[in-house]
C-alpha cells in the first residue's frame, strides 16, 4: 500500500511542485489550500505523513501541529518563508519531526521523507522482536516492547523521534554520540542533509528529563552523551 501524505500550503506553485515530485515517487499525496482543510480531512482519515506551512489563512500551522498532536504521532514536516530560530523551536517544541525555510529544494524535501518512512518501517519490525531487553540507565527505565519511558517509576511522555533518541542515547551511555551518527541513526540522513533537528529535539528532550539522575551533555563542536549528573558537574 503506498503512504498518504496531506500538504497545506496555501501558495499554489510550492503545492503543485511538491506534489508532483511525491507523486513520482509513488505517494498518495493530498494538498491543501489551508491548515483548517488539512486538519479536517486528518481527522476524517488520517494519513501517514503531515507537511505543513506555518503562515496560511486561517489557523496557522502552529496551531494545526498542536492540534494533530492530539490525535496522533504522525510524522509532522513544517514550512516557513521566515528563517528564525524562534520558529524552528516553536515548531519542534509542538512535536513537528523536521522544518524546512522558504525557499528549499523539492528534492532534499523527497529524500528526507523517504528517511522518515524507513525509519518507521525500521521501528516496526524492531517492535515486532520478542526479545527486546528493557534498558535501564541510573533512574531511566526504557520498556522497549510497549515503548514507555518512565524515570524513577513515573512515565515521561516523550514523541516518537524523542523516544528514539533517548533510547538511542543510553544505549550508548557515557559514550559521546556525534550529531551525524543521530541523524543517520534516527531520522535516517545521510552526512549530506543540512537539519538543526538533532540539536532541537535534545533541547526539548533535556525539558523532560530534568528531575532524572542523568543529563544529555553536550560535546562541543562534535555531539552529545547521556551522563549521571555528578559526573557532568565533576568535569566543569
Amino acid at each position: 500500500m503506498r503512504e498518504s501524505i496531506y500538504i497545506a500550503d496555501d501558495e499554489k506553485n510550492i503545492r503543485e511542485v511538491v506534489k508532483s515530485f511525491l507523486d513520482s515517487e509513488g505517494y498518495q499525496v493530498h494538498a491543501f489550500e489551508s491548515g483548517d482543510l488539512l486538519l479536517a480531512a486528518f481527522q476524517e482519515k488520517p494519513c501517514d505523513l503531515v507537511i505543513l506551512d506555518i503562515m496560511m489563512p486561517g489557523n496557522d500551522g502552529f496551531f494545526i501541529c498542536r492540534e494533530i498532536r492530539k490525535l496522533s504521532t504522525v510524522p509532522i514536516i513544517m514550512l516557513t518563508a521566515r528563517d528564525s530560530d524562534l520558529d524552528y523551536a516553536a515548531g519542534i517544541n509542538l512535536g513537528s519531526d523536521d522544518y524546512f525555510t522558504k525557499p528549499f529544494s523539492a528534492i532534499s524535501l523527497v529524500m528526507r521523507i523517504k528517511a522518515i518512512f524507513r525509519r518507521i518501517e525500521f521501528e516496526k519490525n524492531a517492535k515486532n522482536d520478542p526479545i527486546l531487553p528493557v534498558l535501564h540507565y541510573e533512574d531511566i527505565e526504557i520498556n522497549q516492547q510497549k515503548k514507555t519511558v518512565t524515570i524513577d517509576g513515573e512515565i515521561i511522555e516523550l514523541t516518537p523521534t524523542e523516544y528514539n533518541l533517548l533510547t538511542y542515547l543510553l544505549e550508548n551511555h557515557e559514550k559521546a554520540v556525534s550529531r551525524n551518527e543521530l541523524l543517520n541513526k534516527i531520522w535516517g540522513y545521510n552526512t549530506e542533509v543540512e537539519t538543526r533537528a538533532a540539536d532541537d529535539t535534545v533541547r526539548r528532550l533535556r525539558k523532560k528529563i530534568t528531575q532524572s539522575c542523568a543529563l544529555i551533555e553536550t560535546v562541543w563542536g562534535f555531539g552529545f552523551r547521556l551522563v549521571r549528573k555528578e559526573k557532568a558537574e565533576d568535569s566543569e
